[in-house]
């Protein structure tokens, strides 16, 4: 972390201070400076919480078997298995979710649930498995889910849908006192604390490695409900400038491509809903916190 704080810094102070007050705006491929596939400091866009889930899931082997398959195939292929799996790798649906939640609250999970069995599940349930003396096959059966839901809680609805796709990261102390939006680079949230409780939190995206953005306690010196980068011509709702031209505001393009692009420096949030309602809460003078 250290490192990544000394290689943001050297390589971004000139290049961030160069910009002007209505300067961000996504990048894309081809442009320039060009944008690294994901923030610098943070994972690629495979690890955003989406539990390595390929564009299209690998259908499981009842949906992949064709009627005249099972017709052709022999008595003895067509027998069940001994153990069924009650949820296995490719597995997209809400027992899913709650699989996950309640493997949240076993520590064995650190993204929010997505519904979907991937990778990161799989070696979740492999790790409980082995833990408990079951077969580490990283599918559930029988045996393991009810192991599971023994040690575990039925999941409440926001453990099920928490408001972030990332999970917060412990406050800095600047952030404990007075009304705060507490916007951590190494979880890529934002939280906004009033007298150091969390009322609201959204996932975020920063600018890339040649236009970073910057790091310190600022303030919110000015808000736009509706603007337009007079640099890169982009859109920019509900903008909450906080230091010399870099803002929180809402992206379309981080909604659409995620953690596959950039800004040029701004904080941009993908939760239009969220945003705007933080938008309404938030005054001009209120503390902006941007932290490792």
């Amino acid at each position: 972390m250290h490192r990544q704080r000394a290689i943001i810094r050297t390589l971004g102070l000139a290049t961030a201070v160069a910009f002007a007050a209505t300067a961000c705006g996504p990048q894309h491929p081809g442009s320039a400076p060009a944008a690294p596939s994901a923030p610098v400091g943070s994972p690629s866009a495979s690890a955003s919480g989406q539990d390595d889930k390929p564009g299209t899931a690998s259908p499981s082997p009842s949906e992949s078997s064709s009627p005249s398959a099972s017709a052709s195939a022999s008595p003895s292929q067509s027998e069940a298995p001994a153990v069924k799996p009650v949820m296995a790798n490719g597995d997209e649906n809400d027992q899913v979710r709650e699989l996950q939640a309640r493997l949240r609250q076993l520590k064995l999970m650190s993204s929010a649930p997505t519904g979907f069995y991937g990778s990161k599940t799989t070696a979740a349930v492999k790790s409980f498995q082995s833990q408990h003396g079951l077969g580490a096959t990283g599918a559930v059966d029988e045996a393991t889910w009810q192991k599971i839901q023994g040690l575990s809680r039925k999941p409440t609805e926001e453990e099920l849908r928490p408001p972030t796709t990332n999970e917060v990261a412990a406050p800095d102390p600047r952030c404990m006192q007075g009304r705060v939006m507490c916007i951590s680079k190494e979880s890529r949230t934002l939280a906004w604390m009033i007298d150091g409780k969390v009322v609201s939190s959204m996932d975020v995206r920063f600018g890339s490695e040649n236009t970073p953005t910057r790091e310190g306690l600022f303030q919110v010196e000015w808000k736009a409900k509706d603007w337009t980068s007079t640099i890169y011509h982009t859109p920019m709702p509900y903008s909450m400038f906080f230091s010399q031209g870099q803002a929180v505001h809402y992206s379309a393009d981080f909604a659409a491509r995620g953690y596959a692009g950039a800004s040029h420096g701004c904080v941009n949030v993908r939760d239009k809903a969220k945003l705007s309602a933080l938008f309404d809460q938030v005054k001009v003078g209120d503390k902006v916190v941007v932290y490792w």
